[in-house]
């Protein structure tokens, strides 16, 4: 008699709104637009995202994205910034107020630049990942 292994019942959940392959999810987040059907505004403010989705009804803020896109972003433009400073600082002879003035200010409008985008790109990837909260009342 051969053996068999025991698999646990894996329902599968159907949604009402439309489920992109991950990379397509991620681009539409990255653009500003809903990660699910690519045609509605994924966001309300700066980063305050949509409560769903205006032509999918995909609920966009169940999609909770907490500190990880400011975790990228911090990679990201240190890993930008740190090189350029450390490349002009051995290149010139520039005085620290003078290379404070250029990348202080750089600092900040990548990290603002890149924040919108990232925090877009991370609700697509929660989305078609099926990473939603389920608690409405913890929204």
């Amino acid at each position: 008699m051969p053996t068999t292994e025991w698999q646990p019942p894996r329902p599968v959940k159907s949604h009402a709104w439309p489920m992109p392959a991950l990379g397509t999810a991620i681009g539409r987040g990255l653009l500003g637009r809903c990660p699910a059907c690519g045609k509605s505004n994924l966001f309300a403010g700066f980063l305050r995202v949509v409560g769903n989705c205006k032509h999918c009804a995909a609920p966009l803020a169940s999609a909770r994205a907490d500190d990880f896109p400011p975790y990228i972003v911090i990679m990201i433009t240190g890993h930008v910034v740190v090189p350029l400073l450390f490349v002009t600082d051995r290149m010139t002879d520039l005085p620290s107020w003078a290379l404070s003035a250029i990348f202080l200010p750089l600092t900040l409008v990548l990290a603002l630049a890149l924040l919108r985008p990232v925090k877009g790109g991370t609700v697509g990837v929660m989305v078609t990942l099926d990473m939603l909260k389920d608690d409405p009342a913890a929204l």
